[in-house]
């Protein structure tokens, strides 16, 4: 017998505003974040509505976690301190790991037309919290594609998709988390049955059309499925749907968030504010 992963709940996201009053969908973020660790927050900006997404968010800081940005469509400009310039465009991936801290802006490319993508929030260990910054532009054309045996096309961004003889790197890896990012594609009466590390916490977010999880929870668009930490994982879907997997190794540490700062301790966030306030941050 088949031992699959357990769900454990199937939510919606909430709207949202953030930055300078950009429209979003926060699928992961606020209370209760321990349940999701090692992902802080999954934002979602799907929109044909330039008001939505023009102001953009204007120059912030952040420290002590990493961001990935996924563009579907539209254009995203981001510049930070450390000099770094960035278009993301649709398919494109942007991995900036803050660390000590970074001062960024990320900026709408366009004046209208459709704007779709996730940006999600991933921990960082402590002992790596106060590192040097880091920033990874990742072109669609270098972040490998799939097709399975049974239909499905895989995008990996992160980690290693693995099922029966595949075996994909994705085009980024990461050795504290561990972190598999995968978006997925599943076509009308495809499926997909990917191996996931034992330990792992497992999430999946359907952002369009619907799908059939763990053989008997139907799940519609716009809701975020959490899963246990050991067992299989089955896809399928019968009308077509688009999936983000996220699966990662929990650091089971004290996780204390104020705004864009993310730390072990109060007074690490106390002092983050200082150093922001001071001029020293970055």
């Amino acid at each position: 017998m088949t031992n699959l992963r357990r769900v454990l709940a199937i939510q919606p996201g909430q709207p949202a505003s953030d930055g300078a009053g950009v429209r979003l969908n926060r699928v992961i973020g606020g209370g209760g974040i321990e349940r999701f660790d090692p992902f802080l927050m999954l934002d979602e900006f799907s929109t044909d509505n330039a008001d939505d997404y023009i102001a953009g968010f204007p120059p912030h800081p952040h420290r002590g976690f990493e961001t990935i940005t996924y563009m579907l469509e539209g254009r995203m400009r981001h510049e930070d301190h450390m000099g770094n310039v960035g278009l993301l465009q649709g398919g494109d991936v942007q991995w900036m790991t803050a660390a000590r801290g970074v001062i960024h802006s990320e900026m709408p490319e366009q004046e209208q037309g459709a704007m779709r993508g996730f940006q999600l929030w991933l921990n960082l260990p402590a002992k790596d919290k106060m590192a040097d910054p880091d920033y990874h532009d990742i072109p669609a054309a270098q972040i490998p594609s799939v097709h399975t045996a049974n239909g499905a096309e895989v995008t990996v961004i992160a980690g290693l998709l693995v099922e029966d003889d595949i075996h994909q790197k994705g085009a980024v890896q990461r050795p504290h988390t561990d972190p598999q990012l995968f978006d997925i594609h599943l076509p009308a009466g495809s499926s997909l049955r990917p191996a996931l590390p034992d330990g792992h916490r497992a999430l999946l977010y359907v952002y369009e059309g619907n799908a059939q999880v763990q053989e008997g929870h139907d799940v519609t668009a716009g809701r975020l499925v959490r899963l246990d930490d050991q067992g299989e994982l089955l896809l399928a879907s019968n009308v077509g749907a688009r999936v983000l997997l996220l699966a990662g190794r929990p650091l089971n540490e004290p996780i204390v968030q104020y705004g864009p700062f993310v730390m072990n301790s109060r007074e690490e966030i106390e002092q983050a504010l200082r150093d922001f306030r001071d001029g020293t941050f970055a």
